[in-house]
């Protein structure tokens, strides 16, 4: 049986919005993320980075819909 990776990125040009992005959440909820290798950070604060990356995503989102919510 083969397998699929689902890390393929889908929008090349994303990659670089999405990982600057990273870097600015990290920086305005007080994780020190560094350039390169960040698996020494707790879970916790890597799940923070990503769960506001999402808020900040879903915000992006709505207020660029018609009416303003999904």
């Amino acid at each position: 049986m083969a397998t699929s990776n689902s890390n393929q990125t889908v929008v090349p040009q994303a990659k670089q919005l999405l990982n600057t992005m990273k870097y600015e959440v990290a920086s305005e909820i007080g994780v020190n993320l560094k350039q390169g290798y960040n698996g020494d950070i707790p879970a916790r604060e890597a799940g923070r980075v990503g769960g506001n990356m999402v808020k900040k995503m879903i915000q992006y989102a709505e207020s660029s819909m018609p009416g303003g919510k999904f």
